[in-house]
């Protein structure tokens, strides 16, 4: 038996062929146009649905630096107003220590009272302070509205206790500004532990300068009172909450009264019957610290009970004050940890891409050499293909007769 090849099919085979040629050197065309070597799926399934897999990738890290850009931005004003916010701190200590000299002038006085007050205003507009899109920087993850509202003289705090995390880089986290709460209203009074007051029916000239723990460790909380007693000079008791005298001693100026595990100096004399309390340390906002400041800079004191009780109020404050400056010490600390943080975060994210961009573009980009090459040789065999094509369709048996 034998094979007949028909006119017909090799002039179909010849066409197969061309046209195959032209789909090459028109995919090789696109190819270098482009410089990609994967046009579309079918080009290679496998390596195209890995190159999405990796856009995905590469768009969720830029995503992520967008991030790490808006919370560093928030991060950073946020320890600007905190700068400013210290700065309005130490010029309020400055001014109580100025109001407590001995006999401080009445013009004086009003002069602080006016600058105290100025302070207070730009403490409640740094506390209200804006990101560059609008949203309040301390209002925790309520920061559409103003987190601080004053009525009625007093100043409340209207965000959550809420501090945002955002994820800055795959799988790592930072903490976005702080809650005003944290920062501007549960500031400790004293020394964080302990604190303690003067009485407010006091009559000698008995000031409280100082109060912390001694350093033995054995305050265990609680209330005591001093009591003097006017047995001897300077005399004293110490009173627990039960009413139980827990001791007792004589009062020197310039020495420190140590009991319980606490310290405490009273400068001039206390009368007797004159008191000081101690007590475990509470929380007290900065608002309340300035106005109670404010308030009592605005009495008249005549007498000599009246300006130890102002002086009294006036250490206080100073130590109030001196407590909030910490705390924006610490919180200007916590936020420097974050934006160290984003930077490590920025070269975790880079590397990330790089590895990623290189791995897209092995798989992706045309080796313009190999592929010019190629398309030259397609070429080639195109014509070539053209040349056959056109000899066969001249060739008859027509040819062959005569």
């Amino acid at each position: 038996m034998s094979s007949r090849i028909s006119t017909g099919m090799m002039f179909n085979q010849s066409v197969s062929l061309m046209l195959a040629k032209q789909s090459k050197i028109s995919h090789l065309e696109q190819q270098i146009a482009t410089g990609s070597k994967i046009s579309s799926a079918k080009d290679d399934p496998v390596g195209a649905g890995t190159a999405v897999g990796l856009d995905r990738v590469v768009a969720g890290l830029e995503q992520l630096g967008k991030n790490a850009n808006s919370v560093q931005n928030r991060l950073g004003l946020q320890e600007n107003a905190l700068a400013q916010v210290n700065e309005l701190m130490s010029r309020a200590v400055e001014l109580s220590i100025q109001a407590n000299s001995p006999v401080p002038k009445s013009s004086d006085l009003k002069a602080i009272v006016s600058e105290l007050k100025t302070i207070q205003d730009s403490l409640l507009s740094l506390a209200n302070s804006r990101d560059g899109s609008g949203r309040y920087l301390f209002g925790g993850s309520n920061d559409a509205d103003a987190p601080f509202k004053l009525s009625g003289g007093t100043v409340t705090y209207n965000g959550d206790q809420n501090q945002r995390q955002v994820e800055v880089a795959p799988g790592q986290l930072v903490s976005d500004a702080l809650p005003g709460s944290e920062i501007f209203m549960r500031i400790p009074t004293g020394d964080g532990r302990v604190d303690a007051s003067a009485a407010a029916g006091n009559s000698g000239s008995g000031l409280l300068t100082s109060i912390s723990r001694d350093g033995s460790g054995s305050w265990a909380g609680g209330t005591l009172n001093v009591r003097f007693t006017g047995t001897a000079e300077g005399a004293y008791e110490v009173v627990d909450g039960s009413g139980t005298v827990v001791g007792s001693g004589t009062h020197k100026p310039g020495e420190d009264i140590v009991v319980a595990g606490v310290s405490m100096r009273i400068e001039g004399a206390p009368a007797a019957g004159d008191e000081f309390n101690i007590s475990d340390a509470g929380t007290r906002d900065i608002f309340s610290t300035l106005d109670s400041l404010v308030a009592a800079l605005e009495t008249d004191p005549s007498t000599e009970s009246q300006r130890t009780a102002l002086q009294n109020t006036l250490q206080s404050s100073i130590r109030d004050l001196n407590r909030a400056s910490e705390t924006m010490i610490d919180a200007r600390a916590k936020g420097g940890a974050q934006l160290a943080a984003i930077d490590t975060a920025a070269s975790a994210r880079e590397a990330t891409a790089v590895t990623v961009k290189s791995t897209l573009s092995t798989m992706r980009d045309l080796d313009y050499a190999d592929a010019i090459g190629q398309y030259k040789l397609e070429n080639a065999a195109l014509q070539a293909a053209q040349t056959i094509f056109s000899q066969m369709q001249a060739m008859s048996l027509f040819n062959k007769i005569g």
